[in-house]
C-alpha cells in the first residue's frame, strides 16, 4: 500500500483542543477539496467555501481559511442544502 503525500494538506484542530492541552484529532484536506460558490465572483471572491467529504462537509470563510472550519454530518449538510434551495 502506498503512503499518500499529506504535505500539501491543510490541517485543522477543533477549537475544543485548547481545553485539553492541544491534544486533539486534526482533519486534513487537500487545497483542491475546497470549492467556492459561483456567486462569489460578484463580491470579489469573498465567500463561504465548502469541502465535501465522504459523509460530511467542511465549511470555512474564504477570507480567513486558517480560521477554522465548521464540520457538518452528511445528514445535516443535506438538510441545509435542501432548505436553502427551497
Amino acid at each position: 500500500m502506498n503512503t499518500p503525500d499529506l504535505s500539501r494538506f491543510a490541517w485543522r484542530k477543533s477549537s475544543y483542543s485548547s481545553d485539553n492541552g492541544g491534544a486533539c484529532v486534526e482533519i486534513g484536506l487537500p487545497p483542491e477539496a475546497w470549492r467556492k460558490s459561483s456567486y462569489s465572483e460578484d463580491n470579489g471572491g469573498d465567500c463561504v467555501e465548502v469541502a465535501a467529504l465522504a459523509d460530511a462537509a467542511a465549511i470555512r470563510d474564504s477570507k480567513n481559511p486558517d480560521g477554522g472550519a465548521l464540520m457538518l454530518s452528511g445528514a445535516v449538510w443535506n438538510a441545509f442544502r435542501t432548505a436553502i434551495r427551497a
